[in-house]
């Protein structure tokens, strides 16, 4: 209880978070988010999403194998 008190009266007093402190996390949810859609529409399809169209805006990344045959070639 006596956190949650000491908590209240910083937050009363101005001490809360910076913010350069929230734009950083803020950037790196974002930027997460962005770098997980990327990787997940460059998976396999799940179930159900097999015949679904890549977004023009995710690009194409080609896995080690396919890079591979193509230098073989």
């Amino acid at each position: 209880m006596n956190i949650l008190m000491q908590a209240e009266a910083a937050t009363e007093a101005g001490g809360g978070l910076p913010i350069s402190f929230t734009a950083v996390y803020i950037i790196g949810f974002i930027a997460a988010v962005t770098i997980g859609s990327i990787a997940w529409y460059n998976s396999k399809r799940p179930a159900g999403w097999e015949g679904q169209e890549r977004p023009n805006w995710v690009p194409e990344v080609k896995k080690q194998n396919e890079e591979e045959s193509d230098q073989n070639q």
